[in-house]
């Protein structure tokens, strides 16, 4: 009897320290009357960072309309060895890195700088030297473009709660051989445009 309340008070007690986290909501406004809105969370520690990056989310998802009608969603936990991730904010201004100096395509977001590569079916989004935009069903949306350089602000909210696919849950162990199993490098941007 003893082990179990010691046991549970250790639970207990790890459940307390665990990491408080930032969460941000965010709504981007692109031409031909898209709309992308979507939210993040890290570990509130890295709010006094000059940079939080993907590798530090815990949850993620991005939502695209026009018009107010659904056009694509993408999460976190669809993330895999072919996604273009890259993802790059600023928390003390509390918004996005946009295209300048220093930062060629700070986002990519299932999208890589040609458009193309968020799949059929998929959406993705992307901020390089060329604009702003979207990828959907695998084509790059012209009519979405707006500046590369416009800012992109974010506002904290940690009273967001995030749908379920948003958030990576605890790593599991593969029973693939090592060199098999996925490693979440980021893609070879040497050629993005």
């Amino acid at each position: 009897m003893n082990a179990a309340l010691a046991g549970l008070l250790l639970c207990a007690s790890a459940g307390a320290t665990a990491a408080e986290e930032a969460r941000y909501r965010f709504e981007w406004q692109g031409g031909g009357s898209y709309v992308m809105r979507g939210a993040m969370s890290f570990d509130a520690a890295l709010l006094g960072s000059s940079i939080v990056t993907a590798s530090d989310l815990t949850c993620f998802f991005i939502e695209g309309s026009r018009d107010g009608d659904p056009v694509g969603r993408w999460a976190l936990s669809m993330l895999n060895e072919e996604t273009s991730w890259v993802l790059t904010f600023l928390p003390q201004s509390s918004e996005f890195a946009v295209f300048g100096e220093g930062a060629m395509m700070p986002q990519a977001w299932n999208m890589d700088g040609f458009g193309t590569d968020c799949g059929a079916g998929g959406f993705g989004f992307n901020i390089g030297n060329a604009a702003q935009d979207l990828c959907i069903d695998g084509r790059l949306i012209l009519e979405s473009q707006v500046p590369p350089e416009r800012p992109f602000p974010a506002l904290r909210d940690d009273a967001l709660s995030f749908p379920p696919d948003a958030c990576m849950g605890p790593l599991m162990i593969s029973a693939l051989p090592a060199d098999k199993s996925f490693s979440p490098q980021l893609k070879d941007q040497t050629d993005v445009r």
